[in-house]
């Protein structure tokens, strides 16, 4: 097959002045890009480098691929532009991996993939919204739930999520939602933090899908409470340890388990996904938010690590999320 690959780079993105020191977070290097073609060929298959944005709707409409492996973040600050890509491949009738636009756009809109989950039955951290500056100055009015977690709400690869997201006091948390509203421009989410454990689970498959492993995020200073934020991934090989599979108890793996795969079908998430909790002293899992285009960085995405951890290689993982998506496309052979 003749695979095409979507994703968008760091160096074909010109951040601005006017944009946060975090905006590019989300996009990936040509390493990343590259690992991903040679687990493909590994498997006979030829690869081409569609780009993201307007290169790769000029590559995709005059290049015949059979099939294209996703990874674009998509352009821009909207909350759906991760299906932008995604979209385009059904109008032209190119079957992809990962999720479909629909699931896409709600799971990067974290208020609202909060409230589908919770209708579904499984424990999120209360919430407060804040669309606007005026909507903030009506939050005096209203109880916030401290200590507060705040964060803007149609973010991925924790931008916009810091040490000092945490608030413990009504001052402290208007004053950080006015300055994410000012800075990324959409609304804020103010949420419960939850003090316990945080879990990250990688799933893999469609009918049925499974659990690729738990895995939990240890603070090697053991400083509570813990936030798990952009400047801790940054400097993830000194600062945590990734304990996989998590030594939690039979009973708590089995929730986190469940709750994981619920999320997982709920949101309508296909292939590959990774869903975020925090764990509870009790052992509830609480839903935090799911990424159906986890990082697949060699060297530092959360999915690849897990999966090391279980014994995976790199291109193993790379051939179960294909093989996931043409099982998926009835294009197997």
């Amino acid at each position: 097959m003749k695979i095409g690959l979507a994703y968008d780079l760091k160096d074909d993105i010109q951040a601005g002045q006017d944009l946060p020191e975090d905006a590019l977070e989300e996009y990936d290097s040509p390493e990343v890009v590259d690992a991903i073609a040679a687990g493909l060929r590994s498997l006979g298959h030829s690869t081409i480098k569609l780009g993201g944005g307007r290169q790769f709707l000029s590559k995709v409409l005059r290049t015949k691929v059979d099939f294209v492996f996703n990874i674009a973040e998509g352009r821009g600050s909207l909350r759906s532009r991760e299906a932008q890509v995604p979209a385009v491949l059904e109008m032209l009738d190119i079957p992809y991996s990962g999720s479909d636009p629909q699931t896409l756009a709600i799971t990067l809109d974290k208020p609202l993939a909060k409230q589908l989950v919770r209708a579904a039955g499984i424990p999120t951290p209360p919430w407060l919204l804040i669309s606007s500056q005026e909507a903030l100055r009506g939050l005096y009015n209203r109880d916030i739930p401290l200590p507060a977690f705040i964060k803007p709400a149609c973010e991925g690869s924790s931008k916009g999520i810091r040490l000092a997201s945490l608030a413990s006091t009504t001052a402290k948390a208007r004053s950080t939602a006015r300055k994410l509203l000012k800075t990324y421009g959409q609304p804020v989410l103010v949420e419960q933090y939850i003090e316990g454990h945080e879990v990250t689970v990688g799933i893999s498959g469609n009918s049925p899908p499974s659990i690729i492993a738990i895995m939990r995020v240890i603070p090697k200073k053991k400083l509570a409470p813990f936030v798990y934020s952009l400047e801790i991934k940054r400097d993830w090989r000194n600062l945590v340890e990734y304990e996989c599979p998590a030594e939690l108890d039979e009973k708590t793996m089995t929730r986190i388990n469940e709750a994981a795969l619920t999320v997982y079908q709920t949101l309508g998430c296909r292939d590959f996904s990774r869903v975020d909790f925090r764990v509870a002293a009790d052992g509830t899992p609480y839903f935090l938010e799911v990424n159906p285009l986890p990082g697949l960085n060699p060297q530092s995405g959360d999915l690849p690590i897990m999966s090391y951890k279980m014994g995976w290689t790199y291109d193993k993982l790379v051939k179960t999320i294909f093989e996931s998506a043409l099982k998926r496309s009835n294009l197997c052979h």
